[in-house]
């Protein structure tokens, strides 16, 4: 696995009439060094990676059965984890690739969009009956995530819309540039056997210029924070993902709870924009690093999006992955 910055991590704004704030990022290429959360040179990275690696091996095979744990010096040891709920839409593959999908349909009430400003998004999920549906499942602390994104990957949303008595739902976006806007929704209608995950391409008028991805990076600098991702990702298989969080030099480990976890990450195939979200093994209190079991479908590029909350802010960092 090879991972590389985002091109920017910009500053997180608030949706209108939502209750949560929303996650962007931003856009640039150059934010992708820092340093090490514990202090040592990148000039030692073979050698505490594989360090990091054998602890992780070591403390998860006790508390997990699979294991993570702290291998760089200066960090302090991972608190006691148990063991992670299987990804949402594990028995269905990757999720957001379709308008309809089991009886479920989103279907766009009105899109009135222009880059570079707010704009609203309204829909409605249709159920198997033809109607609305308005009883959802609260997962994850919301009856609704919706992921925003360009189809190049850039200007990533994550938000929570406001539902009408009507079952329409509303929510403020900004997107990023003109072009194809992806929107995803994620939701569990109450009484149905698993979450659904259904999109839809949103145009934005203008002209589209679509952007490459940075060069690999294992670590980025976002908004002050060092983060890094460790793990290697195999297509078909579940796969550990430690990501680690610092700042001035020093573990950064009093994240506070983000839609009830530690942090979440959004992972988005590039080409299709294949969508999976992905919960972090539990934990009892919080610590500098996070672990995730993520299985990818195929081969490829993705974008991950890791959040994390702290000092009453949401930050996103973003890597892409190639499998």
């Amino acid at each position: 696995m090879t991972t590389t910055g985002d091109r920017a991590a910009a500053p997180v704004s608030t949706v209108s009439g939502a209750a949560a704030p929303v996650v962007t990022v931003g856009d640039a290429a150059a934010d992708v060094a820092g340093p090490d959360p514990a202090g040592p040179e990148r000039s030692a990275r073979g050698t505490g990676r594989a360090g990091r690696y054998a602890a992780a091996g070591l403390v998860l095979g006790l508390v997990l059965m699979i294991g993570f744990a702290v291998g760089r010096a200066g960090r302090p040891d991972p608190v006691p984890v148990r063991a992670a709920a299987p990804p949402a839409h594990a028995g269905h593959g990757p999720g957001g690739l379709e308008v309809s999908r089991d009886g479920w349909t989103l279907a766009l009430a009105e899109a009135s969009l222009t880059a570079g400003r707010p704009g609203e998004l309204a829909f409605r999920i249709i159920g198997p009956d033809g109607t609305a549906v308005t009883a959802f499942e609260v997962v994850h602390e919301r009856r609704m995530h919706l992921i925003v994104i360009g189809r190049d990957l850039d200007g990533y949303q994550h938000v929570h819309p406001e539902m009408a008595p009507d079952g329409t739902w509303r929510a403020r976006v900004v997107p990023a540039a003109a072009g194809p806007l992806r929107v995803i929704a994620d939701f569990r209608p109450q009484g149905a056997p698993g979450p659904v995950a259904l999109g839809v391409d949103v145009p934005v008028p203008g002209r589209y210029a679509s952007r490459p991805l940075a060069p690999p990076e294992e670590t980025l600098l976002v908004d002050g924070y060092t983060v890094t991702l460790d793990g290697g990702l195999r297509a078909g298989e579940s796969n550990q993902v430690l990501v680690w969080l610092g700042r001035d030099g020093k573990p950064v480990g009093d994240l506070q709870r983000h839609l009830g976890a530690y942090g979440h990450l959004v992972a988005l195939r590039q080409g299709d924009l294949a969508y999976l979200h992905v919960h972090p093994a539990a934990a009892s209190r919080p610590s500098s690093v996070v672990a995730f079991g993520v299985t990818v479908p195929s081969a490829g590029t993705y974008r991950l999006f890791f959040e994390f909350r702290h000092l009453d802010r949401v930050h996103v960092a973003a890597f892409t992955v190639i499998v």
